[in-house]
């Protein structure tokens, strides 16, 4: 498995134009009107596929663009690629806004190097569709979601998983007693400089600002600048620190890293607020144009059924939207938490530049 390097992108390249007759919104519009389930779907080892088998292993590769951490991308790839050995896995792993405009710098280059992009942003995955990005493909697996876990048409994209945020501490440092109990608490004077956070290229970190607003207001974010919070562009170094003693708190902590850190040993414990965690989607879908189709569609075939469901919670420790896949080993079900999802996707879109704005002066990125 080979990981591409990849350096940031400036998130003013979401507004660059398509650069491609074959990547627009007009054909993508067409491509809907005629897009259908496959007659005879495949029969594979846990799965059924309308991917043609042969062609996939013909293309020999397999190129995945993605939010998530190297380590459990390695794991969730090796998984694909055992039942596949044929199909080469590579992966590159951007934070979401780095990884947009990664992906739309290719485009206007005419570089076409990824079959399939996760993004934790709903609001670059509905800008995504609007210009013609993904490949419209119905996969078998699509009866398993809801409506609102796909695309209008559906087989655009679909949720691969739901994270959530909520507050964690390390109990070695922070006895139960003075632990933050809620959002609010996270505003008191002694957590400054002992509280960190995400980037503000971060899907999760704009969910968790885009759904507290207006439950805290304007204010409270204002009043938790005070506190000075430090920003990083992974939870492996949030939970990092919290271990090594380097900050007491994390605000917007991901459920996941909890528990993958949790399962090393690591003490730490985790709070869900009563007024709830912010949730956002992981959402997949195959890039228009991408150098391995064949290859693309097996892997979405396969990741989209209970078999790389589970082979993301075992890799990545994510909640499935499938109802028939467990939660990751020792997490809480997602019909026990309070989660608090964007109400309307295209305003949440529209909230990322004033988001980023505020949240770079919160966390002193910008002045």
């Amino acid at each position: 498995m080979k990981m591409f390097a990849a350096a940031g992108l400036a998130l003013s390249a979401i507004a660059f134009g398509v650069g491609t007759s074959a990547w627009s919104p007009a054909n993508a519009q067409a491509q809907a009107a005629t897009a259908k389930l496959c007659d005879n779907p495949r029969q594979m080892d846990g799965f059924k596929t309308c991917a043609n088998l042969e062609k996939a292993k013909a293309e020999g590769a397999f190129v995945l663009y993605s939010t998530d951490p190297e380590q459990g991308q390695v794991k969730l790839l090796a998984a694909f690629n055992k039942m596949f050995p044929e199909i080469k896995t590579s992966y590159v792993r951007l934070q979401a806004g780095a990884l947009y405009a990664k992906v739309l710098s290719e485009r206007q280059a005419k570089s076409y190097l990824v079959d399939v992009i996760q993004i934790s942003d709903m609001g670059m995955i509905l800008d995504f569709q609007r210009r013609g990005g993904f490949r419209q493909y119905i996969s078998p697996q699509m009866d398993a979601f809801k409506p609102e876990y796909k695309s209008k048409p559906e087989g655009f994209w679909t949720w691969g998983s739901i994270i959530m945020a909520g507050i964690a501490y390390n109990p070695n440092n922070v006895s139960a007693a003075e632990a933050p109990k809620t959002w609010q608490d996270l505003l008191d004077p002694k957590w400054k400089d002992a509280i960190n956070v995400k980037v503000s290229n971060s899907g999760l970190q704009h969910g968790v600002w885009y759904v507290l607003k207006p439950i805290l207001g304007l204010e409270y974010f204002k009043k938790f600048a005070e506190n000075k919070p430090r920003a990083f562009d992974s939870y492996v170094q949030q939970y990092g620190r919290l271990v090594d003693g380097q900050d007491k708190i994390i605000m917007g902590a991901q459920y996941s890293g909890y528990i993958e850190f949790k399962a090393k040993g690591a003490p730490l414990a985790f709070v869900f607020p009563e007024t709830g965690v912010p949730a956002v989607s992981e959402t997949y879908g195959i890039v228009q144009d991408g150098p391995h189709p064949n290859a693309a569609e097996l892997f979405m075939d396969w990741f989209l059924a209970p078999v790389g469901q589970q082979a993301l919670a075992d890799a990545l420790l994510l909640h499935s939207p499938r109802a028939d896949v467990p939660p990751p080993g020792g997490g809480v079900a997602l019909k026990d938490m309070k989660l608090l999802f964007p109400a309307d996707w295209d305003a949440f879109e529209k909230d990322r530049p004033d988001f980023a704005k505020e949240w770079d002066r919160i966390v002193g990125a910008r002045r």
